[in-house]
């Protein structure tokens, strides 16, 4: 990023943060892709919230980024079993941030697990969490009853542009990586497991390149929006996987389970737009398939009679090449300052809000200002 570009942004954030700061500033932790363009949206939550931690996603910390994110605000290590435990979280927010007004800022549901104990036991006092993705939307949800409020930013209408280019990019990198092994996309018939926001857009971009493209997801609904675009649905979720050649998973949850890797044709690729973790069950993946190296960010997994490739070892394939959209990030990372001031004037009900109307249309009509140009 030119210089200019970089004061450009960091004026924008500054705007954004005079725009939605609190009359009284909570305390945050912030979890986060750590890309070369996030440090200035990190010191913005640093403006809005007394910034405790930044704990970077470990499969996307960019070196020169987290320098940068250090001099503003500590880094610690994620995990998912930080706050799997609910004694193991308390003791980590008790650590950074003993008897404080705290707002969590998650990607992903990472702080899910362990609500109820935080909520519950700690010395100072949750006021909420705000959740960025699908995937943390659907971890929320799901837990019934809620003990704090939760702010999703993750079906905002400033998301969009996020998504669609999202999905762009895992398109870019899962071809850029077929290609160092001299494979293309044309050809190969693909099956994208869920049809949301990123699933139906990679699903587009495919069959603009020419690729014949099958759509599977659960929900009924989906399937007759993948129809009514054109995309072959799959009836037999088993016969689409022998059948395809690519297969990229965005449901945000469980796509391939061990036994689901035998059905792949051999020589099909397998790529995510989120970590292996989440859509992946490598774990249960029968013992009798070894793992090899196959040129750079791809695994040949192969058993008698049977071989397949994982690419970026199952984690998200755009971050490979940065995984950037532009500035249309700033879009929803805008909103997520505004959900901060939401949480700090405590009287949100506990359960799952939104940011409001027009509190988006003032976000947009700002960043049009600043990158309409």
């Amino acid at each position: 990023m030119e210089q200019f570009e970089r004061a450009r942004v960091g004026s924008y954030f500054a705007r954004i943060a005079d725009s939605f700061a609190a009359n009284e500033r909570p305390s945050s932790f912030l979890i986060t892709h750590l890309l070369p363009e996030r440090p200035s949206f990190v010191e913005a939550v640093g403006k809005c919230s007394n910034l405790r931690a930044v704990l970077p996603k470990p499969k996307s910390i960019d070196a020169s980024a987290r320098r940068s994110v250090e001099k503003v605000a500590s880094c610690d290590a994620l995990t998912r079993e930080l706050f799997g435990d609910d004694d193991t979280a308390l003791d980590y927010i008790e650590s950074r941030a003993p008897g404080e007004a705290v707002v969590l800022l998650d990607v992903g549901g990472y702080f899910a697990p362990s609500l109820d104990a935080l909520c519950n036991r700690y010395s100072g006092r949750i006021l909420g969490v705000v959740e960025d993705t699908e995937n943390g939307h659907k971890r929320y949800a799901g837990r019934g009853k809620l003990p704090c409020p939760v702010v999703s930013v993750a079906r905002s209408p400033l998301k969009d542009p996020e998504d669609f280019l999202v999905g762009q990019s895992v398109v870019f990198s899962t071809e850029a990586l077929m290609r160092s092994r001299g494979d293309i996309l044309h050809g190969r018939p693909a099956l994208v497991i869920g049809f949301g926001k990123l699933g139906s857009s990679i699903a587009r971009l495919l069959h603009a390149k020419g690729v014949q493209v099958t759509v599977h997801d659960v929900d009924p609904v989906r399937q007759a929006q993948a129809l009514s675009q054109g995309f072959t649905v799959a009836r037999d979720r088993d016969a689409a996987l022998r059948g395809a050649g690519l297969v990229l998973c965005a449901t945000g949850a469980l796509s391939l389970r061990g036994e689901d890797f035998s059905s792949l044709r051999n020589g099909a690729y397998v790529a995510t737009v989120t970590s292996s973790e989440d859509e992946l069950d490598l774990d249960t993946l029968p013992g009798v398939y070894q793992r090899t190296p196959n040129g750079e960010h791809v695994t040949r997994y192969a058993t008698t009679g049977h071989y397949f490739y994982l690419l970026n070892g199952g984690n998200a394939v755009n971050f490979l090449h940065g995984a950037s959209v532009g500035p249309f990030i700033f879009l929803v990372q805008a909103e997520i300052l505004a959900g901060i001031r939401m949480l700090a004037h405590g009287d949100l009900g506990h359960g799952i809000h939104e940011v409001d109307v027009a509190d988006r249309e003032s976000i947009a009509a700002t960043w049009l200002n600043y990158f309409n140009r």
